[in-house]
């Protein structure tokens, strides 16, 4: 016997996500579905948007979920807004069928931006598909950096990552680079997102990773890393086999024929 339960699951809810998708495009809705783990500062993060969103005119709405209790939803009640609150019960995650439930309070007509402040869980919210416009992800540096590599779906399919609580930067131990690459498929991203692995030649050199290790050949490679350069990314937790002597010889450029 075939048992694909979790495939009908997922297809009955992206059938309702696409309903709502097109209801809140008829009525000129963006939607964020803002997700993160449990005391990342989802809740705060929305205050602040408030208050700076109220004097230019921008009509929200917010659904707010949680297991149990609506205090997310009460902070929320002194901005003039109007809000749904949702509890799952015993679910870990919003789901469409919840949303189009929570929709049925709300005056779309009336709304240009909607949040959506799913249940704090990094794991199931980046599964289902709300009908949003595009995914959120809050990390805070209190969580440690390591958080986009542990749980890489939820950092992958969020279209935008917010980090938060930098002021506690200078305090605590939080490499930003890393948290910001480990979100990556590719590392590196730009100078100004990630100054410190500019110095980690794999990227630099070649580019997206996964274009290289698609193809890998010499004439990728626009210079030659030192040893301690390829050992940032190449440590043997991650990379147990690589040999810089030999690998370096694949991708110098020009060629290390020695």
């Amino acid at each position: 016997m075939k048992i694909t339960v979790l495939d009908n699951i997922l297809q009955a809810n992206d059938a309702i996500a696409a309903e709502i998708a097109a209801k809140l495009a008829a009525h000129r809705v963006f939607a964020i579905n803002l997700m993160s783990s449990p005391g990342a500062g989802k809740t705060t993060l929305l205050e602040r948007t408030l208050e700076r969103l109220e004097p230019k005119g921008v009509r929200v709405g917010v659904i707010e979920g949680d297991i149990e209790t609506s205090r997310d939803a009460e902070r929320l009640e002194g901005f003039n807004v109007p809000v749904v609150q949702i509890n799952t019960g015993t679910a870990c995650h919003l789901d469409a069928n919840m949303i189009n439930g929570a929709l049925a309070n709300l005056d779309c007509s009336a709304i240009d931006l909607l949040f959506i402040e799913n249940v704090g869980n990094l794991v199931c919210p980046s599964a289902f598909d709300l009908g949003e416009t595009f995914k959120v992800a809050l990390l805070s540096t209190t969580e440690g950096e390591d958080k986009p590599v542990k749980y890489p779906e939820m950092f992958r399919r969020a279209e935008y990552v917010v980090l938060n609580k930098i002021d506690l930067l200078p305090h605590i131990d939080f490499d930003v680079d890393r948290a910001i690459a480990d979100g990556e498929e590719s590392g590196f991203v730009d100078i100004e997102s990630t100054p410190y692995l500019a110095g980690v030649g794999c990227e630099v050199c070649h580019g997206p990773g996964k274009t290289h290790v698609a193809d890998p050949k010499p004439g990728n490679i626009i210079r030659k890393p030192p040893e301690t350069t390829c050992r940032r990314c190449h440590t043997p937790a991650r990379d147990d086999n690589f040999s810089y002597e030999d690998d370096i010889k694949k991708i110098a450029c020009p060629p290390d024929d020695n």
